[in-house]
């Protein structure tokens, strides 16, 4: 029998526990033991199981929740956690020390909205699919350490990512849940009458997209997520937040909408409803909730007497916009038409000229519109998300700035971080930093403990691997009763792994690019590493293929085969449904962390990051993160074949050197013992990422650069934007129609290098550079005039530039002193930018005359 309707029966928690309550549905449990420890001490069995505290006090008997009502323990225990918890969520922290310090004119925004399409808070939450997500819920988690005033927004997914399983014959099979949201650790958002908030969105045809807001309480940080299954929905506008990254391109437009639209419309009604500070900066993480910017522009327009273009300053001054995405193949594109289908009305957007939004998006191909154009238009602040991620992206969107080298392409980059609490194992903690909770904690690495001796590491990386070796066991067994198998022929699982043997992890989403079977380019050799007599391997691979993916799902068939192999099978395991639960024992339990990309196709890819805080040692091509912070001493670096074309010989090459890396040098050096059996060379690399590499990589260090690098400067500038009834929004936007109207006629007449004094030029001789510039309509103070020097080469192309501004002379004369860089053939130019005090980068408007 089927259920015509599901529902949920909350548990009736004694009025001595309320604080129970508030300590499950405030996410900090997730990186806070103490708060863990709490319910685990309620009933340790069924805590391990679930993992999920509200759930525990449903599951809970109510006889067992009377008998902890009148334990005085446990509660003052629970008062004592409790008010821990009210401490974190309101005394001062990093951001409001830092904010107290601030000098003259800098500005720390009140409030900061971050729109995610998915967050990966905790499986207890799942709402999230692979990297994106978790990223995202590390991003709020270190903001809500740091003090951050952050509210997350995005859609509520009522089936989530998909559940994944195999085939008898190693197919990916996907399975969807159905997730009830009064079951997980949210809130509905009320009014003030107790009535559920809907966000309206309008649709065409004259009807309306509605949606409820759930809040989850991620620590200090609200995170909204919208919900379209509801009554009131025709079944198609109800589906609109059925799957995450399913359906068809009209699906996945009216998610986006909902997302950038109805996701700001969320936020503004929640800060109205609960007094909290309405953001002044926009934080998109990537583009898929890019739409917000034109709802901040509608918002302008009805509330002001701007026209769209000194909107789009006021709007665009606040925007900061993170790409993800190394290859044009990622970004999201929509037909021009269906934009038009939804937008071309003017219901959606009243008052937006719909031209102007198709501008926004357009790119080379006229009938599509480009999310990430949109999203880079629409801010002032763009950035990657690793320092060769940033150069790729410069190199990908060079041409939204002509005339430009493509290292002034102002995308700069902030290398992704992870919060280290939620992934670093209380072991980990305990023996570094002298407690459970001091490493990795409060945002922060604290110094290792000097006392810790090589034995003590060794012994708890033996631990953790061990923990991974039952955990691998377990859920490979499992695995084979799924697809089918009779558990009287599994007993050959209990020999699986073995706690004492070199462990090597793979675990990823599963596009091409990432090059899931890497490892299989020879089978034989890969068949002698793992069987080594006496230095094997070990190696667990996971995994999720898109759905529509039938290469992926090609992929992890192609090695399933192969770990199927009964001469191989206890070496080399896949488990299916990688998620937050499996990656934790993955990241805590692998001596070696894999990763085997094509160069430069990941942006940053941070479980090498979760791996290293744990004493896992990197062994990645040098792509993403591992690009700047591979060091020699932290991991390996796999050799690429750059410049060879056909990729298959590239696969054939890389894999070679893998195969040479781990055969002559990870296990040999794994394996070499001295006589108290602990590797003190392996130990010594193992020391050294966990000081160099521990504090880099934390998700601290990444949210304090955005609040440095972007949030407090966009607050500046939207401050400055806005005051005086948008007087700033105003002027730039009226420079800016001057800048077009006067550009063509901006010319550099003439120019001219002289040596300072009669000697031969060295290095650091001064030289005078001056240029007539007929600057057209516009002032000597609404340009900047730069002379460029550098090296030159056959092309006459300068590279290795210092640029120096001129300043004005008499009569359109420009003039400034360079000392001569380099040795050798060097050349100069002069160039004219616009300048604005608004303008975040001399670049920011894509114009530049040169001599």
């Amino acid at each position: 029998m089927r259920a015509v309707r599901r529902f949920t029966v909350h548990a009736r928690v004694p009025e001595e526990l309320t604080g129970l309550t508030e300590l499950a549905t405030n996410l900090r449990w997730t990186w806070h033991p103490p708060t863990r420890d709490l319910f685990a001490s309620m009933d340790d069995a069924l805590f391990r199981r679930i993992r999920d505290p509200l759930r525990m006090l449903a599951e809970l008997p109510a006889a067992r929740l009377d008998e902890l009502a009148g334990d005085e323990n446990f509660l003052a225990r629970t008062r004592r956690i409790s008010g821990d918890l009210r401490r974190y969520l309101s005394e001062p922290r990093w951001y409001q020390r830092r904010a107290a310090e601030a000098g003259a004119g800098e500005r720390f925004p009140d409030a900061v909205a971050y729109f995610s399409m998915e967050f990966g808070v905790h499986e207890a939450l799942p709402n999230y699919s692979g990297g994106l997500g978790v990223l995202a819920g590390d991003h709020l988690k270190a903001a809500s350490d740091l003090g951050v005033p952050m509210i997350g927004v995005g859609p509520l997914y009522r089936a989530g990512y998909f559940r994944q399983s195999l085939s008898l014959d190693g197919w990916q099979v996907e399975h969807y849940p159905v997730i009830d949201p009064s079951g997980l650790p949210l809130e509905q958002l009320t009014d003030h009458a107790g009535e559920p908030v809907m966000i309206h969105t309008a649709m065409p045809g004259g009807r309306e997209l509605l949606a409820q807001v759930w809040l989850a309480r991620v620590g200090r940080v609200p995170l909204l997520l919208l919900d379209t299954d509801v009554d009131g929905n025709d079944d198609d506008l109800r589906g609109v937040t059925d799957r995450l990254y399913g359906g068809d391109a009209d699906h996945r437009i009216r998610q986006e909408i909902l997302a950038g639209i109805g996701g700001m419309r969320a936020v503004r009604r929640y800060c109205e409803l609960t007094g909290h500070p309405q953001p002044e900066v926009f934080h998109t993480n990537e583009g898929h909730a890019g739409f917000l910017g034109l709802e901040r522009a509608r918002e302008v327009l009805e509330s002001s007497e701007l026209d769209f273009d000194e909107a789009l300053s006021a709007v665009r001054a606040g925007t900061v916009f993170t790409s993800h995405t190394p290859v044009t193949a990622g970004i999201d594109k929509f037909g021009t038409d269906l934009v038009k289908h939804y937008f071309g009305d003017g219901r959606l957007l009243p008052g937006v000229p719909f031209d102007r939004v198709l501008t926004l998006g357009a790119e080379d191909d006229p009938a599509r519109f480009n999310m990430a154009h949109m999203g880079l238009r629409l801010a002032q602040r763009a950035n990657g998300v690793s320092a060769l991620h940033g150069r790729v992206s410069r190199r990908m969107f060079t041409r939204l700035w002509p005339g430009f080298d493509t290292e002034e392409v102002p995308i700069s980059s902030v290398t992704n971080g992870v919060h280290g609490p939620t992934w670093v194992a209380r072991e980990m903690s305990a023996l570094l930093g002298g407690s459970d909770e001091e490493w990795g904690h409060d945002g922060d690495v604290r110094g290792i403990d000097p006392r810790v001796t090589d034995e003590q590491l060794w012994a708890l990386r033996r631990e953790l691997r061990e923990n991974l070796v039952h955990e691998v066991r377990r859920r490979a067994r499992e695995a084979w009763l799924q697809r089918g198998a009779s558990a009287l022929e599994l007993n050959w699982t209990d020999r699986i792994f073995d706690p004492d043997v070199l462990t090597v992890g793979f675990a990823r989403r599963v596009p091409t690019y990432k090059r899931l079977t890497l490892m299989l380019r020879d089978p034989e050799r890969l068949r002698a590493l793992l069987l080594d007599s006496d230095r094997p391997i070990q190696i667990v691979v996971a995994g999720k293929s898109h759905p529509a993916d039938e290469g992926g799902k090609a992929l992890i068939q192609q090695i399933v085969r192969f770990v199927d192999d009964p001469a191989v099978r206890e070496r080399i395991v896949f488990l299916p449904d990688y998620g937050m639960s499996m990656a934790r024992y993955l990241y805590r339990g692998c001596d070696v962390w894999l990763n085997n990309p094509t160069r430069p196709l990941e942006a940053c890819g941070t479980s090498g990051m979760k791996a290293a805080l744990n004493g896992g040692l990197n062994l990645s091509v040098r792509d993403g993160w591992w690009d700047e912070f591979a060091d020699g001493g932290n991991g390996w670096a796999i050799p690429t074949a750059d410049g060879v074309t056909d990729p298959l010989v590239r696969d054939d090459l890389e894999a070679a050197a893998l195969y040479d890396l781990l055969g002559q040098q990870i296990a040999p050096l794994f394996y070499d013992r001295d006589d108290s059996g602990v590797p003190r060379g392996w130990l010594s690399m193992v020391w050294h990422t966990l000081r160099t590499l521990g504090p880099e990589v934390q998700a601290s260090r990444m949210v304090r650069e955005y609040v440095e690098s972007s949030y407090r400067p966009a607050a500046t500038t939207v401050a400055a934007a806005a005051e005086d009834s948008y007087a700033g929004a105003r002027s730039l936007a009226d420079y800016r129609r001057r800048v077009d109207r006067c550009w063509p006629q901006v010319r550099v007449l003439a120019t001219d290098l002289s040596v300072q004094g009669s000697e031969s030029p060295v290095v650091g001789t001064p030289v005078r550079v001056s240029a007539r510039v007929d600057l057209a309509e516009l002032s000597e103070s609404e340009v900047e005039v730069q002379a460029v020097v550098g090296r030159v080469g056959d092309t006459d192309d300068l590279h290795d530039v210092t640029t120096v501004p001129m300043s004005p002379q008499s009569g359109g004369e420009f003039a400034t002193t360079v000392p001569l860089p380099f040795a050798g053939s060097l050349g100069y130019t002069v160039r004219v930018l616009p300048r604005h005090p608004l303008l975040a980068d001399p670049a920011e408007l894509g114009r530049v005359v040169l001599a």
